[in-house]
């Protein structure tokens, strides 16, 4: 199993910054072998992909969020990053982070991954 808990969430004013962190551990979990994932997802619409990082380190971005999100590992090698800056009102959501043996997609869909956190909101206002 794997087990994925999410932290960093809040409040912020648009053009601010949050960084959120997603804590890997459990028994089946490999950092050599899966790729992670933040998604989002607002009331009232579906969870939708915002960045991932596969086993070899190969990142994607969701066209919303290329050049304001940067996803990274820690030294750690078992916690994800999730780097948000100039933050807007419409990046308002809760956030997940996921995890999965890595399929050779890149990362952004929601079928890629079996493993979930149980999220951190992020509301921006304006």
């Amino acid at each position: 199993q794997v087990q994925l808990v999410e932290s960093g969430g809040g409040s912020v004013q648009a053009g601010g910054s949050l960084r959120l962190s997603c804590a890997a551990s459990g028994s089946t979990y490999s950092r050599t072998q899966m790729s992670m994932g933040w998604f989002r997802q607002a009331p009232g619409k579906e969870r939708e992909g915002v960045a991932a990082i596969t086993n070899d380190g190969s990142t994607a971005y969701a066209d919303s969020v290329k050049g304001r999100f940067t996803i990274s590992r820690g030294n750690a090698k078992n916690t994800l990053y999730l780097q948000m800056n100039s933050l807007k009102p419409e990046d308002t959501a809760m956030y997940y982070c996921a995890a999965d043996f890595s399929r050779g997609g890149n990362g952004l869909m929601v079928y890629e991954y079996n493993y979930w956190g149980q999220g951190t909101q992020v509301t921006v206002s304006s």
